[in-house]
């Protein structure tokens, strides 16, 4: 078995419009939007009564793809309730997709106009990237980086 390659990550929203924007103001391109639901859907989700709401966007190089969601049916009912969305940075699971940017305080700046929060501190990181964390919505978190020349 040999993978081909990584099409997308997928992430699970409350608010689609708002994370949507999110990721536009980082730089990504708006490629589709789709609502989903039928029998193929709900046995691939192993869920039943599947409706939901898709948005794809890709990096403006082609090469990068993230599928955003928002269920409207059936309603998560976890054992735990949802996740939280400031979960830590060493949380268990998917905890952070890197970017690479080519200005990294204008992206920090277009993502705090989107409700963007820093994790962390923005650091020079051994003189080769400039990088930091930043909390988007539903407690997405994107690290930023800008390579130092």
């Amino acid at each position: 078995m040999t993978v081909l390659r990584l099409e997308h990550i997928g992430i699970v929203v409350d608010d689609l419009a708002a994370a949507t924007a999110f990721f536009v103001a980082l730089g990504l391109e708006l490629e589709g939007e789709t609502s989903v639901e039928g029998d193929l859907v709900d046995r691939i989700n192993g869920l039943e009564g599947v409706r939901a709401d898709i948005v794809i966007l890709r990096t403006p190089d082609g090469n990068g793809k993230v599928e955003l969601a928002k269920y409207r049916s059936p309603s998560y009912e976890g054992d735990t309730g949802p996740a939280p969305a400031n979960a830590p940075a060493n949380a268990p699971g998917i905890r952070h997709i890197l970017f690479v940017v080519d200005d990294i305080e204008s992206s920090l700046a277009d993502l705090r106009a989107h409700g963007g929060e820093l994790v962390g501190e923005l650091v020079n990181y051994e003189n080769s990237y400039k990088l930091c964390y930043v909390r988007g919505p539903a407690g997405i978190i994107v690290e930023l980086a800008e390579k130092i020349s």
